[in-house]
């Protein structure tokens, strides 16, 4: 799962809808995207994030909200999202989107072999929930912005995961976003 998150831990703003897909400010959260050169550590990073990419697991709300902005999708691979309702797949230019049902296994399971040997990236705060709470997270990436949102949606609230850790395995500083990955070890920390 690869998230930019604000400095106080917000992956969007307030008031997430179809006029604000990342809420209310939540779109200087990828500023670092579209500075800098492709010399900078930014895109070099940002375009392997893209190249590791083989299928896409997203909500219901984020293809909802997102659709209309991207036109397509941001990743042009095979899209599973998640939702309770029955639909048929849908084709866009760049991406198949098939509508998952009958859970999160399910959705990962589909695009993990649609990925073959590339990644399966997760869209959207409760689908990676789900993911992580499920076990069937292996790596974090996490492009720390240093931007404080004050409010919105936060990736790691709610979670009751039993205090996860996780192993730094690669961090990459520039002057507009702290580059940071994480594997997940699954091994579980007790109380002190």
């Amino acid at each position: 799962m690869a998230f930019t998150m604000s400095l106080d831990g917000f992956i969007a703003g307030p008031n997430v809808s179809k006029a604000y897909p990342l809420g209310e400010g939540g779109q200087h959260l990828h500023e670092w995207l579209f500075k800098g050169s492709a010399e900078e550590p930014d895109a070099s990073m940002g375009r392997e994030m893209f190249d590791r990419g083989g299928a896409t697991v997203l909500g219901k709300r984020t293809y909802d909200v997102g659709l209309p902005h991207w036109n397509d999708t941001p990743y042009p691979t095979p899209s599973f999202v998640l939702t309770h309702e029955g639909r048929e797949p849908q084709a866009m230019k760049s991406a198949s989107f098939v509508f998952v049902n009958d859970g999160i296994e399910s959705a990962v399971t589909q695009a993990r072999e649609a990925a073959g040997d590339k990644d399966v990236i997760l869209m959207g705060a409760s689908v990676s929930k789900q993911a992580l709470k499920a076990g069937l997270v292996d790596e974090i990436f996490i492009q720390l912005s240093p931007l404080l949102l004050g409010g919105g949606t936060r990736l790691f609230d709610d979670l009751d995961v039993h205090r996860i850790r996780l192993d730094c395995t690669r961090a990459v500083a520039s002057p507009y976003v702290t580059h940071l990955r994480y594997s997940v070890t699954n091994r579980r920390l007790t109380a002190a």
